[in-house]
């Protein structure tokens, strides 16, 4: 069985909070955008303003939560520096977005300012996962070890493609590879010590066999 991910950068999958191989399922949030979280997963970001809504200073936001109104859940969000506080209070969706508005932000001038800026939330504001689930900030970063202690890389980024959670690991030549997320291809996740073991698959980190010369 799979392992369990989070699904979403706010909550572990199946817990009633907001969203978005052999052994026990995990879950992975998606992959992270640029500048998605800070070294060790101190905060994540939950969504970016995307410009101004009408004249009285609402603004339009994409959230990246599970449940996108969850992003109003956690208390007032920071800028991508952590300069800004902002407390939102949502007013409506239009077209995939949310409409919102925030304190302090009283015309359309204002608002149009706001555009690009990323939502914040520091990491321990969010619900601690259960057992075999994980933030992919959490992931990310990582190092990749073998059972005997071989360095492998380091955890770039997480995918899901359909079938199933993967990790992308790139060694120091810059060589990636895709690690299934199960406990049978990753038996030890560690975060505090900031490291999994892999168990990979056969196969997973033969060389490719060169091509025979042609007569």
């Amino acid at each position: 069985m799979q392992r369990a991910l989070t699904l979403s950068a706010d909550r572990p999958r199946g817990r009633d909070l907001p969203r978005e191989g052999e052994g026990a399922e995990r879950r992975a949030s998606p992959p992270p955008l640029p500048g998605e979280s800070e070294v060790g997963g101190a905060r994540l970001c939950l969504g970016v303003i995307t410009g101004p809504h009408g004249v009285r200073g609402l603004v339009r936001i994409k959230s990246f939560t599970a449940e996108p109104q969850a992003i109003a859940a956690y208390g007032p969000l920071q800028d991508e520096k952590g300069q800004r506080d902002f407390e939102l209070s949502l007013v409506g969706e239009a077209k995939g977005v949310l409409i919102a508005r925030i304190a302090g932000i009283d015309d359309r001038n204002a608002a149009e300012r706001l555009k690009g800026v990323r939502l914040y939330v520091r990491r321990g504001a969010l619900p601690e996962p259960a057992a075999e689930e994980f933030y992919q900030a959490d992931l990310v970063g990582l190092d990749a070890v073998l059972a005997d202690g071989a360095e492998l890389g380091k955890v770039s980024a997480v995918h899901d493609f359909g079938a199933g959670a993967s990790l992308e690991i790139v060694d120091a030549a810059g060589k990636a590879v895709i690690v299934p997320f199960t406990t049978a291809a990753v038996p030890t996740v560690d975060i505090a010590a900031g490291l999994l073991v892999i168990n990979p698959p056969e196969g997973l980190l033969e060389a490719p066999k060169a091509e025979e010369p042609q007569a």
